[in-house]
């Protein structure tokens, strides 16, 4: 552990709130203390309200912020007076106890509180630090728990045993804190859940956290438990695609919905998966119980997905005859997979879900490898690990649903996605909920959008070896390929028959027909093996229905490629696999519509450049927003039963009509 505080970083920030938000990010940075929304902070301030009365506000983390980026609004101020009080009932229910912060909050737009703002509020310090740290939770999954806190800390640290968040939790280390602080105490360890730290300045608070948790690590290398051995693994040079679209499907079978799959396969995940003991050390459970909500308690190890599911339904009948009301199970599907030759696969409704899951198991490797070296590791058992999974707070959320977008867990793959109508595609697709591959040759599809949710690929279509790679290396970022939008295409400058050289007919056909073919039939396994069915929506043209002069080589392209677009209908719907064609006309937002030609073009037909994008039967304009969100449209339940239907948007072309 490195103390990141700096002296003159720390002098912008001039209020305690300020401070409170400094340190927190600090923390944040570090993803061996906290990961994705885990960890609490917290100040104590003494403010006046609006009436004058000065009133002790406790500050602590509110829910649904990260402290890497959490910003002065979000933390919730929350009174003290009454805090302390509820701390001293003998219960209270986590529905009553959100419901009672709720109530004591000093701002009504601010984030429901931390479910752990009770016990932030007992602790007799200013600014309070909560990590989940690697390196204690390690030491505190093995056997000797207690005794290696103990023998670390001393007299610095109160133990508080394990017990699942919320009021309980509260009013335990109300009791143990009395029982063991002294004048040397400076934190807390939760068994099996993470450490606290103390202190009078955000600055005292935030570097005790690092010594402590600095002192948990030099244990660990003491103990010969931080070094992990790797066996040496070969990275299997094989192409995956097929097998992981296949895992991805019995995963979203077992789900009941679509989910990401992501292949996490480096020497690390490749060594752990090919450890003799994998199957006893990677079934314990996880490292901290707050992480079952994202990767379930355990990984599937192979690839039996229905064995894993058989297993889990025990696990739930097992657990819920302990609990204290009726569960409702959530879905039985495994969130990690664990395989010798794929090394790790992350598993979540979406592509931000499976990436957060990929981090958790990630580090829950390095925990459970480090304290298998310091004498075994051991996990909670199973009972407590059900308790948080099915926790009241949890089940809440469960039946209260809510709608998710239409593409939640779907994979859409875009072609020619750097401009004009594929962008607008790859935005339409984004937006409802899709992970996307674009696919270009222009080499800004990589940089075209930063979420998580979208893969830029750089692509020559009309090179069968690229379209084979682009293929796999989308199916290992998100596990399959749901939706196509077939849009990669040219539209040569205006040229009669009479000169229209072999040379460019041949180039026209390969790039807007034969490279659409090849696609087609690289991707038909994989559209297959989409969850909801697969989809292809074909980018025609106006010129299909209602070619023009000096466009010989285009329209028959596309015209040819509509004809493919037919006859794939009929082949594929036994896959239940659905192709549909848009033929637009007069897309003027798009690369080839500059405008000196624009001016040109409207000048021959004596109109003005308004007049001219708007020369159809409505009198509109037709964007590549409109063609893509026609794109989407075709996709989604709307057009679930067409097939093979060609719509055109073109705002009503005579020559079409």
């Amino acid at each position: 552990m490195k103390s990141l505080w700096n002296d003159q970083d720390a002098a912008k920030y001039k209020t305690d709130l300020a401070l409170r938000v400094y340190t927190s990010r600090l923390l944040g940075q570090n993803p061996s203390l906290v990961l994705h929304g885990g960890g609490n902070t917290s100040v104590k301030i003494r403010q006046d309200n609006i009436v004058g009365e000065t009133e002790e506000i406790l500050y602590v983390k509110g829910s649904g912020w990260d402290l890497a980026t959490i910003e002065e609004g979000g933390f919730s101020g929350v009174r003290i007076p009454h805090l302390l009080k509820l701390a001293q009932l003998r219960s209270l229910s986590d529905s009553q106890m959100v419901n009672e912060l709720k109530t004591q909050m000093i701002r009504s737009n601010a984030p429901s509180p931390s479910v752990e703002t009770i016990l932030h509020a007992i602790l007799p310090y200013k600014y309070v630090d909560h990590t989940h740290a690697d390196a204690v939770v390690t030491i505190t999954n093995t056997a000797e728990r207690r005794q290696r806190i103990k023998e670390i800390y001393g007299d610095r640290i109160v133990i508080i045993p394990y017990i699942m968040p919320g009021f309980d939790l509260a009013r335990l280390c109300v009791q143990e804190f009395e029982k063991q602080k002294g004048n040397n105490t400076i934190g807390m360890v939760l068994m099996n859940h993470g450490i606290f730290s103390f202190g009078n300045t955000a600055k005292e608070s935030y570097e005790r956290m690092i010594e402590l948790v600095t002192q948990a690590e030099d244990y660990l290398k003491q103990h010969q438990a931080w070094h992990i051995p790797q066996k040496a693994v070969n990275t299997p040079d094989t192409l995956l695609g097929e097998t992981l679209a296949q895992l991805r499907y019995q995963v979203s079978v077992a789900a009941g919905f679509p989910v990401i799959l992501s292949l996490q396969q480096t020497e690390k995940t490749l060594s752990f998966a090919q450890r003799e003991d994998i199957n006893i050390i990677s079934q314990q459970g996880p490292a901290t119980p707050d992480h079952v909500i994202r990767t379930k308690r355990t990984p599937l190890v192979g690839r039996d997905v229905q064995g894993y599911v058989k297993v889990y339904e025990t696990y739930f009948k097992t657990n819920l005859a302990q609990a204290k009301d009726n569960k409702t199970m959530v879905d039985p599907a495994p969130r990690v997979i664990i395989d010798p030759e794929l090394g790790m696969c992350a598993i979540g409704k979406n592509a931000k879900a499976a990436g957060i899951v990929a981090d958790i198991y990630n580090h829950t490797i390095d925990i459970i490898q480090r304290g298998t070296l310091l004498g075994g590791y051991q996990a909670l058992p199973s009972q407590d690990i059900f308790d948080v999974e099915y926790w009241e707070l949890e089940q809440a959320k469960l039946a209260k649903g809510g709608q998710t977008p239409p593409f939640t867990g779907e994979v859409a793959l875009v072609t020619g996605a750097a401009s004009g109508i594929g962008k607008a595609c790859v935005a339409s697709l984004l937006k409802r909920g899709a992970a996307v591959v674009g696919l270009d040759i222009n080499e800004s599809i990589t940089d075209l959008h930063k979420g998580t949710d979208f893969c830029g690929l750089v692509c020559d279509l009309t090179d069968e070896t690229a379209i084979k790679q682009a293929l796999e290396m989308a199916v290992r970022r998100f596990g399959g390929v749901d939706m196509v939008i077939l849009n990669a295409g040219i539209f040569p400058a205006s040229s009669p028959i009479s000169a229209l050289s072999t040379e460019q007919w041949r180039r026209i056909m390969n790039i807007n027909l034969d490279a659409n073919l090849v696609f087609m039939r690289e991707v038909h396994p994989f559209l297959k093996m989409a969850p909801k069915g697969g989809r292809i929506v074909v980018i025609g043209s106006k010129n299909v229905p209602a070619p023009g002069p000096g466009a010989a080589a285009y329209s028959a392209s596309k015209a040819a490629l509509n004809q493919l677009t037919r006859v794939a209908a009929l082949e594929w719907g036994k896959d239940k696999i659905r192709i549909n064609s848009i033929h637009p006309n007069g897309v003027f937002d798009t690369g080839i519509w500059t405008d000196e030609v624009l001016e040109t073009r409207a000048k021959n037909y004596g109109l003005t450049i308004e007049e001219y994008k708007t020369n159809n039967v409505l009198k509109v304009e037709v964007t590549s927003h409109d063609v893509a969100e026609l794109a989407a449209s075709m996709c989604d339940r709307l057009f679930e039963k067409t097939t093979a239907a060609q719509v055109p948007l073109d705002g009503g072309n005579e020559r079409v009509i």
